[in-house]
């Protein structure tokens, strides 16, 4: 997906990138390569790849979820920032908060924060379970987002913890996401959440399939969620 594209198909969708907003992600695409030399952040470097599957993919929470309120977004295990930092690009006036368990990720997410000069966003190194656990983040958040993190039974438990009760969890999934789902709604019910909508569509050009899950939560996660680190992967509530 060229520039020229990823514009094109964006103003479709009825957002408008302004010259600014095109230079803050080219200098994300630039500083991501960069530092890509350095540290293991992505596999796709190819520059009309990462606007395809880092960037317009990113941004396709938006076409199923009203971005343009003002909100503080959680985004945990965002890696290069996906899909936080391309929604914080496009919709300035989010706050965000993004977790990651490896610190060096953090480094580079601080970074790249500077060179694009993003305010009212917060990058904190730690573990989901722990960061669930902790009493000023624990449902504190509107939006909770993930992206390809792990299995929605697992991702679950990471997640809906940290969102307040009236807030939503947006799972953004490739392939096989309604046989996750039929896994996961065990954990979803348990954890306080209910599928509201579940959304499939295609990427434009390669033409993969994408899901994304839109998750209400009902009420408030039981204290004894997330179990402490490692357990929900290992033993999944299913």
């Amino acid at each position: 997906m060229i520039i020229e594209q990823f514009e094109a198909n964006l103003r479709e969708k009825g957002i408008t990138l302004s010259s600014a907003q095109l230079e803050q992600f080219e200098k994300y695409f630039e500083t991501l390569v960069e530092w890509n030399e350095k540290m293991n952040l992505t596999a796709i470097t190819d520059k009309a790849e990462v606007y395809l599957k880092h960037f317009y993919d990113s941004i396709t929470a938006s076409f199923y979820f009203d971005f343009t309120k003002s909100f503080h977004l959680c985004d945990v295990g965002a890696g290069a920032g996906f899909p936080s930092i391309p929604l914080k690009i496009v919709f300035p006036h989010i706050e965000v908060t993004i977790v990651d368990s490896l610190n060096k990720r953090i480094s580079f997410l601080n970074h790249l924060a500077n060179v694009l000069e993003l305010e009212n966003v917060h990058f904190i190194h730690d573990r989901a379970e722990t960061f669930g656990v902790n009493p000023e983040f624990r449902e504190n958040f509107d939006v909770v987002t993930a992206r390809a993190v792990a299995r929605m039974s697992v991702l679950s438990e990471f997640c809906l913890p940290l969102v307040k009760v009236g807030g939503h969890f947006i799972a953004m999934k490739a392939a096989h996401a309604k046989d996750e789902l039929g896994m996961g709604q065990k954990a979803i019910t348990t954890l306080g959440g209910r599928l509201e909508e579940m959304f499939t569509f295609t990427l434009p050009l390669e033409e993969s399939e994408r899901n994304i899950l839109i998750i209400k939560k009902e009420k408030h996660t039981p204290k004894k969620y997330p179990r402490k680190p490692g357990t929900p992967g290992k033993t999944p509530i299913e």
